[in-house]
């Protein structure tokens, strides 16, 4: 099936929506919830499924086993009520947990990097239910993204290469594309694009892994 953008962009909308703004909302918490969904898709871009495992958000995972949601093996406690954006995501743990506290500490403790930092804020809008809190988690990068703040090659390369090289050390064989493309592109996806990155990019993370299949670095090919 053919990867058509605007589809998965209104899908991940429509399921935030009906995630996040509950029913039981009074029509006021409805309406401020929805813009506040609207300014953060424009702000972080449009919601997705899963992160390529070099992502910012996901990459301080173990090197052989790769991680493409935010949870505790990427750094993260207390997590809860979760919804992802291409650079960021909501997360609403209810307020009396701990977990509010566990989760801003668990952010501010991440790696520093030179391209980008984690941040960590909450909203005042309230979301998921009463009686949570509503935190929002992004990814800020050094320097202007395009649109739908797809992520460039000039940056989504090297932070691709720094996960896959050192797999070297280890690895008995290479894997497909077919097999990789999720994990190098995100999803949804297609084979050369996806919600994080636009078609010259997605064909040059293509490449530059079918380069490292090609050199033998990997061992014989799957």
């Amino acid at each position: 099936m053919a990867f058509r953008m605007n589809e998965q962009v209104e899908a991940g909308r429509d399921r935030a929506k009906k995630y996040l703004i509950p029913i039981e909302f009074t029509k006021e918490q409805k309406e401020a919830a929805a813009a506040e969904l609207h300014r953060i898709e424009r702000e972080l871009g449009p919601v997705v499924s899963d992160y390529p495992s070099w992502h910012p958000l996901v990459r301080n995972h173990s090197p052989r086993v790769p991680e493409t949601f935010p949870n505790r093996r990427c750094g993260y406690e207390g997590l809860d009520h979760t919804v992802w954006f291409v650079n960021g995501f909501i997360t609403c743990p209810y307020t009396g947990s701990g977990n509010v506290q566990k989760i801003i500490d668990s952010v501010e403790k991440l790696p520093n990097h030179p391209k980008f930092t984690i941040t960590i804020r909450e909203l005042e809008t309230q979301m998921y239910l009463e009686g949570t809190t509503t935190l929002l988690v992004k990814c800020e990068w050094a320097g202007t993204l395009p649109a739908y703040q797809q992520i460039p090659k000039a940056l989504a390369i090297p932070l691709m290469l720094e996960q896959e090289i050192p797999a070297w050390e280890w690895a008995v064989r290479s894997e497909s594309w077919t097999t990789m493309q999720r994990y190098i592109l995100g999803e949804p996806c297609g084979n050369r694009s996806s919600l994080f990155v636009d078609q010259e990019t997605g064909l040059a993370l293509k490449k530059a892994y079918q380069m490292l299949v090609d050199s033998g670095m990997y061992g014989w090919q799957y």
